[in-house]
């Protein structure tokens, strides 16, 4: 592969990630919990993409794409995920006093939750899916496979990146400000219910 095709995804890839979506909203949402969580949290995300990754590299995400209704139910399933989180939030707001105290949190859960809000993203997988092929060389001497990974490893740099800034920004100005964490917090769940919806309303249009 070379280096002009590397760049050229690179900022294709950066100007995606940069745009705010349930990502953001739960790396926002690790930044209120305080700058313990932000890394599991983006951590768990990265998992999440490295996952779809490899499967996009295998061959079966155009295997699923085949499957009727296949895409579908990952759809519903991530809909439905995205939906009770951001109804977590929403009832159960961040408290400035206890958040940015120096209580531990669990990092596994923040993982465990990155891995689903992205690895369960149906729109991640039909990104991947659509995109990582138009940036692929069949001429070249490297194996489709490993330009795929190499093509998920540079958008997760990307991903890192922009998501920790995120988080950290978020804590940083919350600490000065704590009174905006709780409402910040209802926004990001107002945001994860109105992706959710998004997404329901989409599929519908899409057999309608």
């Amino acid at each position: 592969m070379s280096f002009s095709i590397l760049a050229s995804f690179w900022l294709v890839s950066f100007l995606l990630v940069i745009v705010p979506g349930m990502d953001w909203a739960y790396a926002i949402s690790a930044g209120i919990r305080g700058k313990t969580v932000v890394a599991p949290a983006v951590s768990g995300m990265l998992l999440g993409h490295l996952a779809v990754t490899g499967l996009v590299a295998a061959g079966v995400g155009a295997i699923v794409a085949d499957i009727p209704y296949a895409l579908d139910a990952v759809t519903l399933v991530g809909a439905g995920y995205l939906l009770w989180l951001g109804i977590g939030m929403i009832r159960h707001p961040v408290s400035p006093l206890a958040e940015f105290s120096n209580a531990p949190d669990r990092s596994m859960q923040w993982i465990v939750k990155g891995i689903g809000v992205s690895g369960l993203n149906p729109k991640v997988f039909l990104l991947f899916l659509a995109l990582f092929p138009q940036f692929a060389d069949p001429a070249s001497s490297w194996p489709l496979s490993v330009q795929m990974l190499t093509l998920g490893g540079i958008h997760l740099v990307s991903c890192g990146a922009v998501y920790l800034l995120v988080g950290y920004s978020s804590q940083a100005v919350l600490q000065t400000r704590p009174e905006m964490a709780q409402r910040v917090s209802q926004v990001s769940g107002f945001c994860m219910m109105a992706i959710a919806g998004a997404l329901v309303v989409e599929l519908v249009i899409q057999h309608s």
